[in-house]
């Protein structure tokens, strides 16, 4: 079979197995939270720790996981990986203390990192040396639609049987999908682990080691942590909050999965935008309608007051995460790919990791979560004009590392 024909069949079942496993194994657990809080007699901070480190333990995994992939593709770790969080969310519905919880998501933190969007996007760049925008919006165009999914029918499934047969649902519909998808059709490409002279690749390739020397590297990976972070906030705190205001728990589910499906049209017009308009200038402004939706929300936009904050947040998140799939490949080349992407995921998901109990912490801390609010909105507006200051500077002094180390970053300033 032809190699474009093949990496599309990659690419179709990527955008099965990760709507899947973000529905079940990120996507879950804030429905689950208060029924946890209950069941198990423990506070919210407590409770959403778990998660926060599960998070952690995937960012600090990200790396190896992706020296990995190059070196040897995605479909054994992926498969291991589904195994993993198939046994892991099994466990996940008998825990009876807080001490089990995090144990049974310190180990699923090691699944996350081989599941989630991370080595799927790396096993779709491996495929495909050119359009690579293109295969990469699909798997996230589908996997968009996860929250919009898995979490209306999570939260009918708590109603129904409670949270604990809702898991073991939950896990046997887990394991019948994606472990037999991913062993059976996630081939490696021909060439893969070659010298930067091989097949698919280019001298601008850059190793790892060059990339970190990038200063463009630490401006996005920072800012796409402070992204990370309120995002984590919201797929968390959002139905907590909603329900101090009346919203029965069904309800505040389906907005937070609208806000992840809101998504899709984000990502659908990402390329032809930031053909546009250049990338940079994009990504930048993305932090700019997440700091408004913020805002909106710390005024205590409620009612009909959701849906521009739905549709803002939505969208420049969806967008957000393409760009951070894109910038990798698009400045500093294919054939470290997974090692790029992983290094600069590990601050974003260590701000994930924070995400639930930091905003847990600061909620308790300002008494409320409007304060919560206008502090992310503030930070979001400061990351935005960062990352267009320093695209601006790199532009003004070519700033790039010597000569086939890194990839310069004109088609980033260009657009994709």
């Amino acid at each position: 079979m032809p190699r474009n024909a093949y990496g599309r069949g990659i690419v179709a079942t990527l955008c099965v197995t990760e709507t899947i496993s973000w529905g079940i194994i990120y996507y879950g657990f804030p429905v689950f939270l208060q029924a946890m809080e209950h069941d198990l007699g423990a506070s919210r901070v407590a409770v959403a720790g778990a998660l926060s480190i599960a998070l952690a333990v995937s960012a600090l995994a990200a790396v190896p996981v992706g020296r990995w992939i190059d070196r040897r593709g995605a479909r054994a770790l992926m498969t291991v990986g589904s195994c993993l969080a198939f046994i892991l969310t099994l466990s996940w519905s008998r825990v009876h203390s807080v001490g089990a919880l995090y144990g049974v998501w310190t180990a699923m933190g090691v699944a996350m990192a081989m599941v989630l969007y991370q080595p799927a996007f790396a096993a779709v760049v491996q495929w495909f040396p050119e359009h690579r925008e293109r295969a990469l919006l699909t798997v996230t165009l589908v996997a968009g639609f996860a929250s919009t999914i898995f979490m209306p029918v999570e939260a009918w499934l708590l109603s129904w049987i409670g949270w604990r047969a809702a898991l073991a649902v939950l896990a046997t519909f887990l394991a019948v999908t994606t472990i037999p998808a991913h062993a059976l059709v996630l081939r490696t490409p021909e060439g893969l682990g070659r010298s930067p002279g091989g097949a698919g690749h280019t001298a601008a390739d850059a190793t790892l080691g060059a990339a970190l020397r990038h200063g463009v590297f630490w401006v996005l990976a920072l800012a796409f942590a402070l992204a990370n972070f309120t995002t984590t906030t919201v797929n968390v705190h959002m139905i907590p909050y909603l329900g101090q205001h009346g919203y029965s728990t069904r309800l505040a589910a389906s907005i937070v999965g609208w806000i992840g499906g809101m998504q899709v049209p984000g990502r659908l017009l990402f390329v032809p935008i930031t053909a546009w308009l250049g990338a940079a200038w994009v990504t930048g402004s993305l932090f700019f309608a997440q700091a408004a939706a913020m805002v909106l929300l710390a005024g205590g936009a409620l009612g009909a007051g959701l849906v521009p904050m739905i549709l803002l947040y939505g969208a420049a998140a969806g967008m957000l995460t393409l760009a951070q799939a894109t910038v990798v490949a698009d400045i500093w080349g294919r054939r470290h790919y997974a090692s790029i992407a992983g290094a600069m995921a590990v601050p974003g998901n260590l701000a994930r990791a924070a995400g639930p109990v930091g905003a847990a912490v600061l909620y308790a801390s300002f008494g409320g979560y409007a304060r919560l609010f206008w502090l992310l909105a503030g930070a979001l507006a400061i990351a935005g004009v960062t990352v267009l200051i320093t695209e601006h500077r790199a532009a003004a002094h070519g700033e790039a590392a010597p000569a086939g180390e890194v990839a310069s970053p004109s088609k980033w300033r260009r657009g994709v």
